[in-house]
């Protein structure tokens, strides 16, 4: 019950400051610029400088529809989830929003690498606590769920694109739609680094008495497939199933949890996967 209640507690603060940082990177630098790094917010900054509503209204009168379209995809656990962090990251760019009127730098470059080190930040912070915050990768997962042939990749890199070209369009100024493609190329190579390092997948090796309970659990919940190799144990002699799982970044933690919530004296390895080829994975390219 204390761990529980201590889990709660880390990933509350994870997404307080998470929330606050992103918020701060996005009025501070991002918004006085019309910096738009793809996302949720970056859409929002680019509609908030053509009606003039605040970037957080604008947050929640897309975000809010997306979560309850999504509900199915998600799960209402995780659609809960969402909506608390879509809430919580919008109070904060609220709360912050006087820091738009601030001008920190003339340099757009300059503005555009330091806010999305601050946003990559935040969002890592977010991600790394298993936080929500929805975005443009809701739009994706539904244009995917209705035309399977699309992938999801594409739908994310399309989306994204878009809202960096807007960004460019409506500040009629090209440059601005460059400066956002830096913005987003930094934000993600920071969430990458703040979630997992810089590599792109993990390997898990587990070894545990609860193999048919573990197997269940990462094929159900986690929705990836499982290698079952036969070993035996060098100093008890005893017969053992290794299980060996590939997951992505994102999945890490929640593999993780799983493992320790169903066998937590269970022997595990962890290894950097550099590329992954296959079903959920990346298709073997030329």
């Amino acid at each position: 019950m204390k761990n529980n209640f201590n889990s709660f507690i880390i990933e509350a603060l994870g997404m307080i400051i998470g929330c606050i940082l992103a918020s701060i990177g996005l009025n501070m630098f991002f918004s006085p610029h019309t910096i738009a790094p793809g996302g949720l917010s970056g859409l929002s900054v680019v509609l908030s400088k053509i009606s003039g509503l605040s970037v957080s209204m604008i947050m929640l009168m897309l975000g809010i529809p997306l979560v309850f379209f999504s509900i199915k995809i998600l799960g209402k656990k995780d659609a809960v989830k969402t909506l608390i962090g879509m809430f919580l990251l919008s109070f904060c760019i609220n709360l912050t929003s006087p820091l738009s009127q601030f001008t920190v730098t003339n340099d757009v470059l300059l503005a555009a690498i330091t806010g999305a080190i601050i946003l990559g930040l935040g969002l890592g912070i977010i991600f790394r606590v298993d936080g929500s915050t929805g975005g443009t990768d809701l739009i994706a997962l539904m244009i995917n769920k209705a035309v399977p042939s699309i992938p999801l990749s594409k739908c994310l890199v399309c989306i994204d694109g878009l809202v960096v070209i807007s960004s460019g369009l409506v500040n009629k100024n090209l440059e601005t739609g460059l400066y956002s493609a830096i913005s987003l190329y930094v934000i993600v190579k920071m969430v990458d680094f703040i979630v997992a390092g810089f590599d792109y997948s993990k390997s898990f090796m587990i070894i545990s008495n609860e193999e048919e309970a573990l197997r269940d659990a990462i094929v159900n919940d986690i929705k990836r497939g499982i290698t079952i190799i036969d070993g035996k144990g060098g100093y008890s002699d005893s017969s053992k199933s290794v299980l060996i799982v590939v997951v992505s970044k994102k999945q890490e933690i929640q593999l993780k949890k799983l493992i320790k919530k169903i066998d937590k004296n269970a022997f595990i390895i962890v290894s950097d996967v550099h590329e992954v080829f296959g079903e959920g994975f990346s298709s073997i390219s030329a």
